[in-house]
């Protein structure tokens, strides 16, 4: 199993509105960057992700799954652009905020802190299980 992380402004789509999309997850189209869609075609469903509220809040709310392979993005006609679906698993007890994460030494090296403006991202096992150990839940 791979681990991720998917970015979203609240006010655009929240934790909340991937939680009542329930098993059926939802589509996480829009991404118009080549690194984010790579991402994506190298996951695989059962793969989990953190969700993390960008510009408000600035923190990890909740584990989703990858619950359906990279196929083409429904919200537009270039077949440059694909995604994956995915579902909420469960809400993190504690949301960890951008800055408990920087303020970490072991998550220095963490691809939200080198490179805060991509929207899908890679997270490493120790990476993943710091972070569930900080928000409260079990890997």
């Amino acid at each position: 199993m791979a681990y991720w992380l998917f970015k979203s402004e609240p006010d655009t789509w929240s934790w909340e509105q991937q939680v009542a999309r329930g098993e059926a997850g939802e589509e996480w189209n829009g991404v118009r960057n080549y690194q984010a869609r790579n991402n994506m075609r190298a996951m695989k469903v059962g793969d989990r992700g953190f969700f993390y509220h960008s510009n408000q809040g600035r923190q990890i709310v909740g584990i989703v799954e990858v619950s359906a392979p990279c196929h083409p993005d429904s919200t537009t006609d270039d077949p440059r652009w694909e995604c994956v679906d995915i579902r909420a698993v469960r809400p993190l007890p504690r949301p960890v905020t951008l800055d408990q994460i920087k303020a970490e030494p072991r998550l220095a090296e963490m691809v939200l802190v080198k490179n805060s403006r991509l929207s899908v991202q890679p997270v490493t096992e120790a990476e993943w299980r710091l972070i569930c150990e900080m928000g409260g839940t079990t890997p």
